[in-house]
């Protein structure tokens, strides 16, 4: 059905153009003017800070971390650490890094560590899919936690992040289920890294603590996300064959009634260096979503929740944006300066205007993530940021067509041993 969607208006733009185009085009324009609205009422609207009294040492509850690698040699030591830098009693602290059964590399790096006796690795029988949710579902089987988070490996969590989420815990909703922290991009001034850095800005610091504030669910980062275990086992762990099991997660929790919140301790990630370590983890994404929107559509009690608007102004929206940006910059631009010509008029004032709004809106709310993130935005970020947007429409052709021919494909993101270079800092 979703590719039915996305075929129709590719095929009605090629058979009958002008009536094609007078149907999508204000379709658009609400699409697009969704998506700035939603960033621009979330960057005005204060933070909720929440902080809960501090748990007794001998009152807090036993944790479990998975953290699922693949082809991860390098950085497995790095992982280690800060895995061990976490502040939480050892005896009611346990880690499984879940490996692959063909990922010799990764398992002789962690072989030859002095593994501390909290952690356990564990190796995932052969079988398929090959997907990070697969393995994070066999290390739940064995989770001994009242609680759970997910670690990837080129993570840093702050250090107090455990404490901080099994005080939330304690003190929240008995519907409270997940808690996702902040993820913050190491500071890096080059073209692709900083504009990923604002995006992760945007989303982490302003939309979801927004919706979040108003009672809406959201999908789940990749990683740091905290869970009750129980709600977890009883939906059956993750979608294994999502290859965005976190955005799923959200929207499935938020289907049985289960409530959503943000921490404040962040975990600090290094960015995609160049378009051909971000093309692959953004086109996943965009193949994600996808597959997400399809499936939590159907789910009839988003209808009752009110699930449907989150579903609809996050996932929808942002597949809408990564389809069509590209078209409507080039469309835009190229007709605004022909009616400054005098020579083309099918651009109107209005679309100026939506380009313009949904400008300063994403600036705005970029200003208002990097603040709060410790990140700094200067007024170059803002201008070139309508050049990295039609990268987007680049990663959701290429999203499409795996859709089509290897719809549960997991692109790797590579990831290297160069924390010690990284400027970013966890703000605690």
């Amino acid at each position: 059905m979703l590719l039915l969607a996305a075929g129709l208006p590719v095929a009605g733009l090629l058979l009958a153009p002008a009536t094609a185009w007078a149907i999508l085009h204000p379709l658009f324009f609400v699409a697009f003017t969704l998506g700035a609205g939603l960033r621009l009422v979330a960057a005005l609207t204060p933070r909720e800070g929440v902080t809960p009294p501090p748990i007794h040492e001998a009152d807090l509850p036993r944790y479990t971390i998975i953290a699922p690698l693949y082809g991860e040699a390098d950085i497995a030591p790095d992982l280690i650490a800060a895995l061990e830098a976490l502040d939480y009693p050892r005896d009611r602290l346990q880690a499984l890094v879940a490996l692959e059964a063909d990922d010799t590399a990764t398992l002789a790096a962690l072989h030859r560590l002095d593994l501390p006796s909290f952690i356990e690795v564990i190796v995932a029988p052969p079988g398929h899919p090959r997907t990070k949710p697969r393995a994070c579902n066999v290390a739940l089987e064995l989770a001994t936690g009242d609680l759970l988070t997910i670690y990837d490996a080129e993570d840093r969590p702050d250090p107090g992040q455990l404490r901080e989420a099994a005080a939330r815990f304690a003190t929240g909703s008995p519907r409270l289920a997940c808690l996702q922290a902040p993820l913050r991009i190491d500071v890096d001034r080059r073209f692709i890294p900083a504009q990923f850095g604002l995006e992760y800005a945007v989303q982490f610091e302003v939309v979801l603590p927004f919706l979040v504030r108003i009672g809406l669910p959201f999908p789940l980062g990749g990683t740091s996300n905290h869970f009750r275990i129980e709600p977890l086992k009883a939906l059956g762990g993750w979608d294994a064959w999502n290859v965005t099991e976190d955005a799923d997660m959200g929207f499935r929790l938020a289907s049985e009634g289960y409530e959503l919140g943000m921490l404040e301790r962040p975990t600090l990630e290094p960015p995609p260096r160049n378009l051909r370590e971000w093309l692959p983890q953004r086109t996943r994404w965009v193949k994600g979503y996808m597959q997400t929107f399809g499936v939590q559509a159907r789910n009839p009690p988003h209808w009752r929740t009110g699930a449907a608007a989150s579903l609809l102004l996050t996932l929808g929206v942002a597949i809408a944006a990564a389809l069509l940006h590209g078209p409507m910059v080039a469309w835009t631009l190229i007709g605004g300066l022909g009616r400054l010509a005098g020579e083309i008029d099918w651009v109107t004032p209005l679309d100026l205007w939506l380009f313009g709004f949904g400008w300063i809106a994403a600036g705005l709310a970029a200003v208002v993530g990097g603040r709060r993130a410790g990140r700094p935005v200067g007024v170059r970020d803002l201008l070139i940021a309508p050049f990295y947007w039609p990268l987007h429409s680049l990663a959701g052709a290429h999203a499409i067509y795996q859709l089509f021919t290897k719809p549960h494909h997991w692109d790797k993101t590579p990831h290297r041993a160069d924390h010690g270079a990284r400027t970013g800092q966890a703000r605690a």
